[in-house]
């Protein structure tokens, strides 16, 4: 009893998928492994990694506040600002970019940013760059006698309806 046409082409087609995925198994191998003395020389070492802002907030060590700006205190404009940021091999912000937020405080931010200073971040023991997101909030903060007349408002409220 032969196996027929239909089985002979599914045998085929099955040992020419098993060549194909292997053969790509070996060249992205290759690809992405360098050669051992390429590895301890250190010449696939990156200059620089990207980082999520949870790694990098971290290894934050000195976090300097933005000032308000004026004009956007008195326009009573409120606003997250998003950099992207370089930080080098020191730990020292190189470049901080605007990526979103509202331009009267996006300069307030980028200043303060600069200021920062981090931990350095180690690849293999070794300190490198690193590109990330920083988040900066800017909120307009009321008066404590503000703050007191409306907790003692709501304390009203919320015994009139009990």
């Amino acid at each position: 009893m032969g196996i027929g046409n239909r089985g002979v082409r599914v045998l085929v087609w099955l040992s020419t998928l098993c060549l194909a995925t292997a053969g790509s198994a070996q060249e992205s191998k290759s690809e992405s492994a360098p050669p051992a003395e390429q590895q301890q020389s250190g010449q696939h070492r990156p200059k620089r990694v990207r980082v999520s802002q949870g790694v990098s907030q971290a290894l934050l060590i000195k976090k300097v506040e933005p000032e308000y700006p004026q004009e956007a205190r008195d326009k009573r404009i409120e606003g997250t600002v998003v950099l992207q940021v370089q930080i080098s091999e020191a730990g020292d912000v190189k470049e901080a970019r605007l990526i979103s937020g509202d331009p009267l405080l996006a300069p307030a931010a980028i200043e303060a940013v600069k200021q920062w200073k981090y931990k350095p971040y180690l690849l293999n023991e070794e300190p490198v760059q690193v590109e990330t997101r920083v988040t900066v909030d800017f909120r307009l903060n009321s008066k404590p006698a503000e703050r007191t007349a409306s907790a003692i408002a709501w304390l009203r409220w919320g015994s009139v309806r009990s």
